[in-house]
């Protein structure tokens, strides 16, 4: 009797060989939205590593939809060769390509994390951001967001749909909403960003809708019999914030709507938010919206021993496991897990000889 963490898991047509995602952690190298051989090398030694589902990093539906300017694109037909390559790579290694789809609205337009991570004028290569309402993420910002009008979300949903037709033609096999962290669909779901009097703000129905929108213009382009996932903060960790109350009610009408899985994380939407951090803290999330709304759920967050992740599993906390900065620090992470869980599992046949 293997273990969960390696047990294969079916989603539609794809089937994952273990339970292990590594989870889209942005890597701050590209140049006008372009992959380059540090993507290639990050990602595809992920797959070698021995993960089931490599998912990208949040790539830009807009440029203005970027965080930074060194963040992955796919805006423009011409972002797919190198990406076709990467993915190509990936399901040599018998793992699934994923993407990320993201927005960051009013988190846009700032620089990489080792230039200070600094809010960027127009002056130093920044543009003008967008949210919910005109309501900055920081007090002493350069200039504030500007508020979505009909014609400008109109304009972010026919972007996700016509990059979710690019992710297509690129060769992934799993795409993901973000809809976390404080970016753009983040912003319009929570009231303490979203003070909106129109059919977009006020109640849960209205605050949901972009979301929604979002995923049915997707829908139109992304094939019936491959995973959608959607990416959710589960609370604000703020007084009157988004709530795991709100995060269960949404994820019940994305099952509804065709979402196959809720990758369940926390926080990002709110500079004075107050988190209880410790190991697997944001698991008892994914739980909740598992049973609560019947739904597969993905779990992430100080995630890093193989005991721990198997443990999730078989409590019936969660169906995937997301390692992010754990995998950061071993790209090898399946291989050294399955030893520890006396799983003996395919490994590159250029590494067997290191094999215990």
């Amino acid at each position: 009797m293997g273990s969960q963490l390696f047990s294969p898991l079916t989603i539609k047509n794809i089937t994952f060989k273990n339970r292990i995602v590594i989870s889209p952690m942005c890597q701050y190298s590209a140049e006008d939205g372009f992959a380059n051989d540090w993507h290639l090398v990050h990602l595809g030694s992920r797959a070698s590593g021995g993960a089931g589902l490599i998912i990208q990093e949040a790539t830009a539906v807009s440029p203005e939809a970027r965080i930074s300017p060194a963040d992955l694109g796919i805006w423009k037909d011409e972002h797919i060769e190198k990406l076709k390559q990467i993915n190509r790579f990936i399901v040599s290694q018998n793992s699934i390509p994923g993407i990320q789809l993201a927005h960051a609205g009013r988190k846009a337009s700032v620089s990489a994390p080792w230039l200070g991570n600094k809010k960027l004028d127009f002056t130093q290569g920044g543009w003008q951001t967008v949210s919910a309402s005109a309501i900055p993420y920081h007090d002493d910002e350069p200039f504030l967001p500007e508020a979505l009008d009909k014609i400008g979300i109109q304009k972010v949903i026919s972007d996700f749909k016509a990059a979710t037709k690019r992710v297509v033609e690129a060769g992934y096999q799993v795409l993901e909403i973000h809809g976390a962290h404080g970016y753009l669909l983040h912003q319009f779901l929570s009231p303490l960003t979203n003070n909106r009097t129109d059919e977009y703000g006020g109640s849960f129905e209205n605050r949901i809708r972009i979301t929604l929108e979002i995923v049915e213009a997707v829908q139109t382009e992304w094939p019936k019999n491959l995973p959608l996932i959607v990416r959710i903060s589960a609370t604000d960790w703020a007084e009157n914030g988004w709530n795991p109350e709100e995060s269960v009610q949404l994820s019940k009408i994305l099952k509804e709507k065709g979402v196959d899985l809720i990758d369940v994380s926390s926080g990002g939407l709110v500079s004075h938010q107050k988190i209880n951090i410790g190991p697997g803290y944001q698991v008892p999330f994914a739980e909740k919206i598992k049973k609560e709304a019947n739904i597969l759920t993905g779990a992430v967050g100080l995630i890093t021993e193989a005991k721990q992740a198997e443990e999730i599993l078989n409590n019936g906390q969660a169906d995937l496991i997301l390692f992010a900065r754990e995998s950061l620090r071993n790209p090898n992470l399946p291989l050294d897990f399955a030893t520890a869980l006396n799983d003996d599992i395919h490994w590159p046949k250029q590494y067997e000889r290191a094999k215990i």
